[in-house]
């Protein structure tokens, strides 16, 4: 009987299996395959390695890799399955604080080292064709670069459509997509870290313990997703009512507020019912 692989893009899974000092290789493929440095990454030291039940059953707590490299580098990777609508400044702040904290341990601005954030996305993000997208610091003008201490990866999972089994990165991203892909498992063979990873997986979906951490870290993420699925919501429904009842008082009928609207001529109705003096 075989057995039902856990999903990868579970940030609990993410981390046992790219964020495990047991097999360091797999994240440096990883890595090696997203950064493509000039300077191949060989040696990685990961630096938050405890997971806690408390992490687990906190549906905002951040279940991330950090790691440091044989070059010094920081590398902080997050792994988000919903769209919360605030990715891009959310991954600046997580960058800032990671920057800004090595300070307190060099205690030289010369000393700060080169910082990356990887965020691998369930969902798509940025108006770009390429499914891996990455951000520097240059100039408007003449794209002179400013510094390369900052660099920023955007993986959105849904954008990559086929895989290309030349580029490293294409095949991780399918991995985390479905670790079951005929492709992936006709590849897995030819990639050690590729192969490892795939057993980690299966290790962890045989396990009694981790299935229950598994299904405990899903209920977490869930009730995060419903919270925010609420509030984007009711944010929405407040400035419907609001539109409806600014163009309601310049005299607008409900028909044409729904026609440059979009909202739906019932609600309008309602809004107006609800509120009228």
């Amino acid at each position: 009987m075989c057995t039902q692989l856990f999903d990868p893009k579970v940030d609990y899974i993410f981390k046992n299996i790219f964020g495990s000092e047991k097999h360091p290789n797999i994240l440096i493929s990883f890595l090696n395959a997203c950064i493509k440095s000039k300077s191949p990454i060989t040696e990685v030291k990961i630096k938050n390695t405890e997971i806690t039940k408390e992490y687990i059953e906190e549906s905002f707590s951040r279940l991330d890799v950090l790691a440091t490299t044989q070059n010094g580098e920081v590398i902080n990777i997050e792994m988000q399955r919903a769209d919360e609508k605030n990715m891009i400044k959310r991954s600046l702040y997580y960058w800032s604080k990671i920057f800004a904290g090595e300070y307190k341990v060099k205690g030289k601005y010369s000393s700060l080292p080169r910082t990356i954030c990887i965020n691998v996305l369930d969902f798509k993000l940025l108006e770009e064709e390429k499914f891996h997208n990455v951000y520097i610091l240059k100039n408007k003008e003449n794209n002179n670069m400013l510094t390369d201490v900052m660099e920023m990866h955007f993986v959105e999972i849904p954008k990559m459509k086929e895989i290309d089994q030349d580029d490293m990165l294409s095949l991780w991203t399918a991995f985390l997509n479905d670790p079951n892909n005929e492709k992936i498992v006709e590849l897995e063979a030819k990639y050690d870290a590729l192969h490892e990873a795939k057993i980690e997986l299966a290790r962890l979906s045989r396990d009694p313990k981790e299935a229950e951490l598994y299904r405990m870290r899903e209920n977490a993420i869930n009730e995060r997703r419903n919270f925010f699925l609420e509030t984007f919501e009711n944010g929405r429904e407040d400035r419907d009512t609001e539109i409806v009842l600014n163009m309601l008082g310049e005299g607008l009928d409900e028909g044409m507020i729904s026609k440059l609207t979009k909202i739906d001529i019932i609600k309008i109705k309602e809004i107006r019912e609800k509120y009228k003096s």
